[in-house]
């Protein structure tokens, strides 16, 4: 009898196209991972905060984070090594840690009102770090621009108003959960 293995898996398998992704955005939750690169002095404390500019999915110019998409297949570690070489640049050296655990998770809905986090284009469950870099950063992609602020500055109204979806609110419970605002 002639054997019915599976085919491996095509390595690429993990991205959907276009009409794929909004498709499965209108039918079910979507993993993310989001990072809050900072720099650190030689005690572990949080000395600035990276905050990228980028045009958001509405098409304005916003301050975020870093962040992206878990892929079928792939872990939480990889994904967010993957997004932050990839927003911040491969000499970024993220000091990702043994076992990520993340300082909370968002949920984003595309309705007001349900959460403080908001993504109009679906629902995302989106785990969220602090996570020191040690390298040279220099945005790829599309982030067009990246700030170092101190972590005042980072937590303040000002940026917070520059920022889409509650990540505001985002970047001061990462701080927070690093003991960066007093």
């Amino acid at each position: 009898m002639a054997s019915t293995r599976t085919p491996d898996p095509d390595p690429d398998s993990g991205w959907l196209s276009d009409e794929e992704l909004a498709s499965v955005r209108r039918r079910l939750p979507i993993c993310y991972v989001e990072a809050i690169p900072v720099r650190t002095d030689g005690l572990g404390v949080v000395t600035e905060v990276g905050v990228l500019l980028r045009v958001a999915p509405s098409g304005s110019i916003a301050r975020t984070l870093v962040s992206g998409r878990v892929m079928f297949g792939e872990s939480i570690r990889t994904a967010l090594f993957r997004h932050l070489e990839k927003d911040l640049g491969p000499m970024a050296f993220p000091q990702l840690p043994s076992n990520p655990a993340p300082f909370t998770v968002a949920e984003y809905f595309p309705l007001p009102g349900a959460s403080v986090y908001t993504d109009e284009r679906q629902h995302a469950i989106s785990l969220a770090y602090v996570v020191p870099v040690t390298g040279t950063c220099e945005p790829r992609q599309d982030a067009l621009e990246l700030t170092w602020m101190t972590p005042m500055e980072a937590a303040s109204a000002a940026v917070s108003d520059e920022m889409e979806g509650g990540r505001g609110a985002l970047m001061r419970a990462g701080l927070a959960s690093v003991g960066a605002l007093l």
